[in-house]
């Protein structure tokens, strides 16, 4: 059996709200023969009578009763899709997969880019994912992440797009109980034990980079990629860590057993925003990276 036609089932429903197929016809404008064909067509389809012709009025019969219920929720199903359909291409709803670097950048850094997109597209859903500069990558250029928010610099890569957005600057973190200078150099870190990103890391490479500079190459006590578990660390006294600086420089989830120092000389992460090359991004993506760049600070 061929599929039900909406513009049949749509003439059906109008003809039992009114009564009549000239009423019908001049709702839907349509010609009053087009929609006696309609209906005719729709029964042969069905094999079942679908309207009663009275000598004043048009009813349903018990199967076309049927079939006017059930098809009111099918047009509502299928203009349902309609719509949903056109939001997402203008970019008005839809899921966007973002990779993150680190959990300080969704912690620290994208809340007042959340609540933005919240307050304009309420149909858009963010998922985060917490991973590596390098699989972030390798994510957004697969398909698996719409985009990402990565480390700086990366190697150029074919069919991806990279647009700075904000500069992230280093403190240390360092156990509460400890005695410390003001501001934190190389030297006395590098006296301290450490708790370090994972090698391998962009930030790794980094901490790294700024030791070498002063002449210093350490060795990590603990080595580990997630921000908030690295306070943690500090926080329970295990060593120092050099992190983010929370927005605003203040340190909002490690409470009393943290303290943090400026660096001598400064650190400063460098992000970007991570996208497939312009003419493959969905429109949900788009409106995204456009919010994100309203926040991006050189």
């Amino acid at each position: 059996m061929r599929q039900l036609n909406l513009d049949q089932l749509r003439t059906l429903i109008a003809i039992a709200d009114l009564g009549t197929f000239s009423a019908a016809a001049k709702a839907l404008h349509l010609a009053q023969p087009t929609v006696s064909l309609h209906i005719s067509e729709l029964e042969s389809r069905l094999g079942a009578p679908l309207v009663l012709r009275g000598a004043r009025r048009v009813t349903p019969t018990a199967a076309g009763a049927v079939l006017v219920e059930r098809g009111r929720r099918l047009l509502r199903d299928a203009d349902d899709a309609i719509d949903a359909v056109r939001r997402q291409h203008k970019g008005l709803a839809g899921q966007v997969r973002i990779g993150c670097s680190t959990t300080s950048v969704v912690v620290d850094l994208l809340p007042p880019v959340f609540h933005a997109l919240l307050e304009r597209y309420p149909d858009i859903v963010l998922t985060p994912s917490f991973m590596g500069s390098e699989y972030s990558v390798a994510g957004v250029l697969a398909g698996t992440l719409d985009l990402a928010i990565i480390a700086l610099p990366q190697p150029a890569v074919l069919g991806l797009a990279l647009t700075p957005w904000r500069q992230h600057s280093m403190m240390a973190f360092i156990p509460a109980r400890w005695q410390a200078p003001r501001r934190v150099t190389p030297a006395w870190l590098a006296q301290q034990p450490l708790i370090m990103n994972e090698p391998g890391s962009r930030m790794f490479a980094l901490t790294m980079e700024w030791f070498a500079h002063a002449g210093f190459a350490p060795r990590a006590r603990i080595e580990h990629d997630y921000d908030v578990a690295m306070r943690g660390l500090v926080a329970a006294g295990y060593g120092v860590a050099l992190l983010p600086a929370p927005d605003g420089g203040k340190v909002t989830d490690a409470g009393e057993h943290v303290q943090t120092r400026p660096l001598s000389p400064k650190l400063t992460r460098h992000l970007a925003i991570a996208y497939r090359a312009q003419g493959t991004l969905d429109g949900a993506t788009q409106r995204v990276i456009e919010t994100l760049l309203e926040f991006a600070k050189g």
